[in-house]
């Protein structure tokens, strides 16, 4: 006898009725011809998906800043490229450096101990960025085989903004570095080979404004040569880089490719080479800069100091008589906007990342925001919010664009 079938309503009976504006630390919103490109599904072998598949390859290498031959796909969150990386290129026994500015840069600490390597945390205070010299008597005391450091901290916006000289520093001790990039990658600078880094990991859903569930992963040539000597069978299977590399650079099978995902994120990276890294880093800067003036101007206080700020995503401090999650609420309902919450502290996170830095963007999200606050009882003045968001964004534009 078979078990009762459930009670299902439709997804137009639960999703609402027009589309949410996904203003949050990600998913981010999707360009049409990326939401295009994954609804698309073809054989994920074969000629049509090995071109493909080059091309991604080539406009990837652009977007890391590399001329690596081991950049490769996940079939999985950003998560599943960072367990990639650690996996990898840690060995049990081996001694790894993690910098931790908050939730996902412990993240990958625990990924290493779970990897049974021997782990050394450097816990930054909070509201900091990673210290070079904190970090060279690290290197110098421990001498680690791997750091692992996040360029920005999506769950308490800090940007470590001292990465390419912990990278060079590395370096010098024979160490090779992680890099998380998730939030940050074609939004702000990062050069993988200039900087000395061995592995690169980002997600899909957020700077490249394509879907979750599709990551991609770039390792050094070095870091190849060690994955490649590893004389021990690795316990992950579908994140084995040498099983990954027959799909990728060999044509051959590993398992069945996500090959929707794979053609929106190929529509993906199609759009951020045809905008060119530096215009694309010039919007975001410009955007968030003048988000983070728009919030002060109401009144309301940012999170991060301004020099270990991430401009990715911006944390906001929450008035001690709100209620954050009230307040996230309120403005899905009432304004189809939707931000972000926090992994602890008492703040509220607005992102910036891909198709969220547009002045449109910007404008509907401010109203919302300001508006679900006083609505809430925050006295905000949401007038010149909004009047200072407007003069920053043309005032910003001349500075930044000359």
């Amino acid at each position: 006898m078979y078990i009762q079938v459930p009670n299902i309503v439709p997804l137009d009976n639960i999703l609402p009725d027009e589309p949410l504006l996904m203003m949050g630390a990600g998913p981010v919103p999707i360009p049409a011809k990326v939401a295009s490109a994954n609804s698309i599904v073809i054989n994920h072998l074969g000629n049509t998906m090995a071109q493909i598949i080059e091309q991604v390859k080539a406009m990837a290498k652009y977007v890391f800043q590399t001329e690596s031959q081991h950049i490769l796909g996940v079939a999985g969150p950003g998560s599943a490229a960072m367990e990639m990386a650690v996996v990898n290129l840690v060995q049990p026994g081996d001694k790894v450096l993690s910098i931790s500015n908050g939730f996902f840069s412990s993240r990958l600490a625990d990924m290493a101990k779970r990897a049974d390597a021997d782990v050394h945390v450097y816990q930054v205070p909070n509201g900091e960025y990673a210290d070079v010299s904190a970090v060279r008597a690290l290197l110098e005391q421990h001498q680690p085989k791997v750091l692992t450091i996040v360029q920005g901290e999506t769950s308490n916006t800090v940007y470590n903004r001292s990465l390419p000289e912990i990278c060079q520093l590395a370096k010098a001790h024979n160490c090779l570095v992680i890099v998380d990039a998730v939030c940050t990658l074609s939004t702000m600078p990062l050069e993988m080979d200039k900087w000395n880094i061995d592995a690169v990991i980002t997600g899909g859903q957020k700077g490249l404004s394509s879907i979750p569930g599709v990551s991609l992963v770039a390792f050094s040539d070095l870091a190849w040569q060690v994955i490649s000597e590893r004389q021990d069978t690795l316990r992950h299977w579908c994140l084995d880089a040498k099983l990954a590399d027959q799909f990728w650079y060999k044509k051959s099978y590993h398992y069945t490719a996500p090959v929707s995902g794979i053609l929106a994120l190929h529509e993906a990276l199609r759009l951020v080479c045809n905008e060119t890294l530096p215009k694309r880093f010039e919007r975001h800067l410009i955007c968030s800069l003048a988000l983070q003036a728009s919030i002060e101007a109401m009144g309301l206080s940012l999170y991060v100091p301004q020099q270990a700020r991430l401009n990715s995503v911006v944390g906001i401090n929450v008035p001690a008589e709100l209620n954050a999650m009230e307040l996230l609420n309120f403005m899905s309902a009432t304004y189809k906007v939707e931000i972000s919450g926090s992994f602890g502290p008492n703040i509220v996170r607005i992102g910036q990342m891909g198709e969220q830095s547009r002045a449109h963007n910007l404008f509907r999200t401010v109203h919302a925001f300001g508006s679900s606050m006083k609505a809430l009882g925050v006295n905000v003045d949401l007038p010149n919010g909004v009047a200072v968001l407007e003069s920053q964004l043309q005032q910003l534009s001349k500075q930044i664009r000359g």
